[in-house]
């Protein structure tokens, strides 16, 4: 029968049934084999039951669950024999073994590609009877958290593997106490020799003590022999070509391959090698593993959003990208395009065909132009000092902090970069650019310049970003504010200016609202007015040379007439900052004082 509306495609049970397929229906999944071997499942919804399965046109009589380039990249590119393998063993769907229908992975050959190939070792012990370790870097890249190398532990007998991220290799005894105590602890096994090079990292004298406490030999290699190490060498070799091949084929920036390598090793030990049949997994843990739930890492994923935190009238899910499996929870983990935060949700819908670091700039460094402009995305850092300015007196008198009383807590973090250079080349470069194109945006918006040739006989003034990590009161980093300031103190008094100003609260005016306020049963709210200083037009004539990285490509020559006042930077600009933002402690004084009243 023909219905031109119908929008499901229909499967005749008895038709399936006369054609020896064998049916099994309980707990509202249904499932379909036939001869032995696995066809396809599905689940009951809407009064029906949903199947995953799909004709194979070339072979009518065969049906297969999912396409061979899909679980390809679920599986993070391992080798054809290996997904046969998994398909034997029925931990995956059937696929045709035509490999002439199978088209040829470009990440796995840009990823994979080798001179000669090596014979393979059979290897005869016991269940952790011994380790191989190693402490392997990726050219020296920093992951987002900093970290810079990775060391992996082996078992010889079941190629179990397990991955720490260090920052420095002086933790490498910190990441073998763990993985030792840990290991042992699960399996109810003890470890009895681990097996590393000639590095003082595993040969110090605090290594060697702890190896005497524990009853573990520490065997090593003979000097420049790394070959008598070779599986750990190799694993080293196998994590690294399917963390490269997984960030070709997810488009994602270098940075991120510490949560790769993390979700290459959690599903190399899921699956069997080549010449196996079991996985490293079943052979410790005695059950074998669950592979359904894998995804492609990179994906476009939308995760529920709680239900505390839902708007009726928005979107119900986060925009994510999935980047790995949770280590100690049955769940996913995502990075949040919007918050720029990691997740972990089992409530999630996957888009395994598209991949938001290939759409976005550089694989997750992302970063907005400003509307309206000719900006380029690559700073143009240029020198705006003269040999001829003045050179200002600096103050000698030390600086000592100040101390706001008990009640109150400072949080101090690292030292705010001070230059366009340095926050480009740190961690955080998203989103320090981030910060600086909203600056931008907010100035232009506010028509703050425009492009002039300069008149003859004017000297325009500088301009620098002044840059601070905005806290929170329990001293988290709340956001990243980047401000342009004119070089003001590079300015005359009585020549190039006449008055200054400081429009500031005084502290007793504060407290004469909150009495007002307590007396009448008033209630008081807060406001900020974002970039105040743009809401008044400037009559004087000032010209200022062009933003730094924000130079218009093609008129160079040209500078800034202002529109608009700008904050005028000063000498003790940062010393005013302090180290509790002003908006922060002024907050905190306020409940302050409305509490004592």
């Amino acid at each position: 029968m023909h219905v031109p509306d119908m929008r499901k495609n229909l499967v005749s049970g008895f038709l399936l049934n006369k054609a020896w397929f064998n049916q099994n229906i309980g707990a509202n999944l249904y499932t379909i084999t036939k001869n032995g071997i696995f066809i396809g499942k599905g689940y009951a919804t809407d009064g029906m039951f949903k199947l995953n399965v799909d004709l194979n046109k070339n072979s009518p009589s065969v049906y297969y669950v999912c396409d061979f380039n899909i679980w390809h990249a679920r599986l993070c590119h391992v080798g054809k024999k290996s997904m046969f393998n998994l398909s034997n063993v029925r931990l995956i769907p059937k696929f045709n073994n035509n490999n002439n229908n199978i088209e040829k992975c470009e990440f796995c050959s840009q990823a994979k590609i080798t001179k000669t190939s090596h014979k393979s070792v059979i290897r005869e012990s016991e269940p952790l009877d011994l380790i191989h370790s190693d402490i392997c870097e990726l050219d020296g890249t920093l992951t987002r958290n900093g970290k810079r190398y990775f060391i992996t532990f082996i078992d010889d007998c079941s190629d179990y593997t397990v991955v720490y991220l260090i920052k420095n290799k002086s933790e490498a005894l910190d990441m073998i106490k763990i993985f030792v105590t840990e290991i042992e602890n699960q399996f109810s096994k003890k470890i009895k020799r681990l097996r590393s090079d000639r590095g003082t990292k595993y040969d110090s004298i605090l290594c060697n003590e702890f190896y005497k406490q524990r009853g573990i030999i520490h065997e090593t290699t003979a000097p420049y022999s790394p070959e008598m190490n070779g599986k750990a060498e190799r694993k080293n070799r196998t994590l690294t070509e399917l963390v490269v091949a997984s960030m070709l084929h997810s488009g994602a920036a270098s940075h991120w391959w510490g949560e790769i390598i993390l979700t290459v090793c959690y599903v190399l030990n899921r699956i069997p090698k080549a010449n196996n049949v079991v996985s490293p997994y079943e052979i410790l843990k005695k059950r074998q593993p669950n592979l359904s739930y894998l995804r492609t890492w990179g994906c476009l994923a939308y995760v529920r959003i709680p239900d505390p935190k839902r708007v009726k009238l928005a979107s119900r899910a986060y925009e994510c990208v999935f980047i790995g499996y949770a280590a100690n929870s049955k769940a996913y983990r995502f990075f949040d395009l919007n918050a720029k935060v990691t997740i972990e949700s089992v409530d999630a819908d996957f888009y395994e065909d598209k991949f938001p670091f290939k759409s976005r700039n550089s694989g997750g460094n992302e970063s907005t132009n400003s509307g309206g402009t000719e900006s380029s995305h690559i700073p143009v850092i240029r020198n705006f000092e003269s040999n001829k300015e003045i050179e200002l007196r600096r103050s000698k008198r030390v600086r000592v902090p100040k101390d706001y009383g008990p009640d109150y807590s400072v949080y101090s973090l690292e030292e705010d970069p001070t230059s366009l250079q340095d926050v480009l080349s740190s961690l955080d470069a998203d989103l320090w650019q981030e910060a600086i194109n909203d600056e931008m945006e907010s100035l232009e918006s506010n028509g703050t310049w425009h492009l002039v040739e300069l008149p003859p006989g004017c000297k325009p003034i500088g301009c620098k970003w002044i840059l601070k990590k905005k806290l929170k009161p329990d001293g988290t980093v709340d956001k990243y504010k980047a401000r342009l300031v004119a070089k003001g103190f590079r300015q005359r008094e009585n020549i190039d200016f006449f008055d200054t100003f400081s429009p500031v609260t005084r502290i007793t005016s504060i407290r004469v609202l909150f009495s007002i306020a307590a007396i009448y049963n008033l209630k008081v709210h807060q406001m900020d007015v974002k970039t105040a200083f743009l809401n008044g037009d400037l009559e004087e004539e000032i010209y200022m040379e062009q933003p730094e990285g924000f130079v218009i490509h093609g008129q160079e020559h040209k500078i800034c007439k202002l529109d608009k006042s700008l904050y005028a930077g000063t000498e003790l600009h940062r010393s005013v900052w302090g180290h509790v933002p002003a908006q922060c402690f002024l907050k905190l004084q306020l409940i302050y004082y409305m509490h004592t009243l």
